[in-house]
């Protein structure tokens, strides 16, 4: 993927995109919250006769980042307008995470953009969960934020979970790209204020969607960990936060349910190249 972003101005933010041209329908690739747009490179590689952009998502890698709070249905919206903006027609749009989320609000304001949605646990959970705010910060407000380098931090990562399951090209990716340059070194290019934030909304009402999910006329597949969350929400970032009935609220779903974390898209990029190109 070119290393050199192009930047989009939707919803009074400025967002970073990565569209190296290819040919065919485009694929659009979302990011999980704390991620990056250059995330998916080792999943684009993969795919090399498809036109595939990613992006930086709001508060995110290159993008604006505008103040805390973040609300989940700012993201949707932003993919729909960037959608727009990109006069994308039938594209595939993949998703992980809070990713899977926004593409499936997007498809809903922009349906004309997608003709099948792969949605990699989004965090689309039980009703039950939206039930407001979290009352207890996130732990992503203690995550270490300043780095002499992207080395130091892939080192620092490489051996520990949930990183020692990754694939390292995925993990050095994400360090080399998850950083920004800073008065004496390197923080994160997402915040960990905002990275918070984001978690500590995704039980609030803006953020189900089950009222929209069956507007979705498009084939959608749902890849799924078959982990259990230990502690339940979002807070867990091993088991799966989705639904286990999710993909019966699209008209046209498929369900996948896989061995690995809820890291999928890091743990088995190979496995996401297949379910994009059908050869799975």
């Amino acid at each position: 993927m070119s290393s050199a972003p192009q930047f989009l101005d939707v919803n009074g933010v400025r967002l970073a995109l990565f569209d190296p041209p290819g040919p065919g329908a485009p694929i659009l690739f979302v990011h999980a919250t704390g991620f990056h747009g250059r995330c998916w490179n080792q999943i684009v590689t993969r795919i090399p006769n498809r036109r595939s952009i990613a992006v930086d998502m709001r508060g995110h890698g290159l993008s604006s980042k505008p103040h805390p709070p973040y609300e989940w249905h700012t993201f949707g919206d932003d993919v729909a307008a960037m959608a727009r903006a990109l006069d994308l027609r039938g594209a595939t749009g993949v998703g992980h995470s809070m990713g899977g989320h926004s593409l499936a609000l997007a498809a809903t304001i922009a349906p004309e953009a997608f003709a099948e949605l792969i949605l990699i646990d989004p965090v689309i959970m039980p009703r039950f969960a939206y039930i407001g705010r979290r009352r207890e910060p996130h732990f992503a407000r203690k995550r270490r934020n300043e780095w002499a380098s992207p080395a130091e931090m892939f080192e620092r990562f490489q051996g520990r979970p949930p990183f020692a399951d990754w694939d390292p090209a995925v993990l050095r990716d994400y360090c080399d790209y998850g950083l920004v340059r800073a008065a004496d070194g390197y923080v994160l290019a997402c915040p960990p204020e905002i990275e918070a934030s984001i978690y500590e909304a995704s039980g609030l009402d803006d953020a189900n969607l089950y009222g929209k999910l069956g507007e979705i006329d498009v084939p959608v597949t749902v890849i799924r960990s078959a982990r259990k969350m230990r502690t339940g929400g979002a807070m867990d970032m091993a088991g799966s936060p989705t639904a286990p009935d999710l993909v019966t609220h699209f008209r046209h779903g498929k369900d996948v349910e896989t061995p690995f974390s809820h890291f999928i898209p890091m743990e088995a990029p190979a496995l996401i190249a297949d379910h994009i190109t059908g050869t799975m």
